[in-house]
């Protein structure tokens, strides 16, 4: 709901609002109730429905009445009853939100931090299309050059990606430069991979937009790493992977808070990619490793080497 949520309707948006926010009081409306609740038309609630993948507004019920359940369930047996006199017990601690305040003590700035970054990750996984998800390892796997296009807040992760595929013997690039990205996708053809990370694929996003629509044109396997699986760069990727929508607060852009899902889907990627090219990969990254070890104890030129004599 957060990731299609900004190419909705403000109406559709008022009815996947309400269904987020409660969805065990949702799960006990009619269509109709719910579209008073909304302020909308029943066909604005069951086109909603369709458009958050249900076949209607009944199976979207359904869901809701199941997730309301999972929530709900104690996570162990009934409450022990306390003895006479003992201690009542403690207070459940209060519920951890991301809403980080400027006076909060970093002990919870940790706790809220450690929450949303786990939540992301859960959100993420459960999301992810692992269709698209394999189809994308098996291009990465099989090709002869790699472009990763990422600037910003995605660049580290791009970067990351780049370097990991580097690391296994594959042909991996992350231009740091826009300009770059697009003369690096002319020479992309067939056989070859672009990779577009970004977190809205917004048409303002024509940094990483552009490039990919280069590689596509050129014949190159293209795909989009996006939070909106409708966005604009995702009309020019062969294959679309998606993350949620990441709250934003003044503390903490949303660029930066997305970090966290695109970081654990490239992990993934690569992670796929090493087990389908392993023969190829444990050597390359034995070799990769062996050299940086060298380097690491390797005098530096200007520092004398403690075991010769002066």
């Amino acid at each position: 709901m957060r990731a299609l949520a900004p190419s909705l309707t403000r109406s559709a948006q008022a009815v996947a609002h309400a269904v987020a926010s409660d969805p065990a009081g949702c799960a006990r409306l009619t269509v109709t109730a719910l579209a008073q609740r909304t302020g909308t038309s029943e066909a604005t609630v069951v086109r909603t429905a369709r458009l958050l993948g249900y076949a209607g507004y009944r199976d979207l019920r359904l869901a809701l009445a199941a997730l309301a359940a999972l929530a709900t369930r104690p996570e162990s047996g009934p409450e022990p009853v306390a003895e006479a006199g003992a201690a009542p017990a403690p207070a459940p601690p209060p519920a951890v939100t991301a809403d980080i305040a400027v006076d909060d003590p970093l002990a919870d700035v940790v706790a809220k931090l450690a929450h949303a970054e786990a939540q992301a990750l859960t959100d993420t996984a459960a999301g992810l299309d692992l269709t698209q998800l394999a189809a994308a390892v098996t291009a990465l796997a099989t090709a002869h050059r790699i472009d990763v296009y990422g600037f910003g807040a995605c660049a580290p992760v791009g970067q990351d990606l780049a370097q990991k595929l580097l690391r296994i013997g594959l042909l991996a690039h992350a231009p740091s430069d826009p300009q770059l990205a697009v003369t690096g996708g002319v020479q992309l053809g067939p056989g070859d991979v672009a990779l577009a990370l970004t977190p809205s694929g917004a048409p303002e996003d024509d940094d990483v937009i552009e490039p990919l629509r280069t590689a596509s044109a050129r014949g190159a396997t293209t795909i989009a790493l996006t939070t909106r699986p409708d966005s604009p760069v995702t009309r020019h990727a062969d294959l679309v992977l998606t993350t949620p929508a990441a709250g934003e607060t003044p503390l903490r852009p949303a660029a930066l808070a997305g970090r966290t899902g695109q970081l654990l889907v490239t992990d993934c990627l690569f992670v796929g990619v090493a087990q389908r090219t392993y023969e190829r990969a444990a050597p390359a990254l034995a070799a990769t490793r062996e050299a940086l070890a060298h380097r690491h104890h390797r005098p530096h030129p200007s520092r004398p080497d403690p075991q010769e004599p002066a």
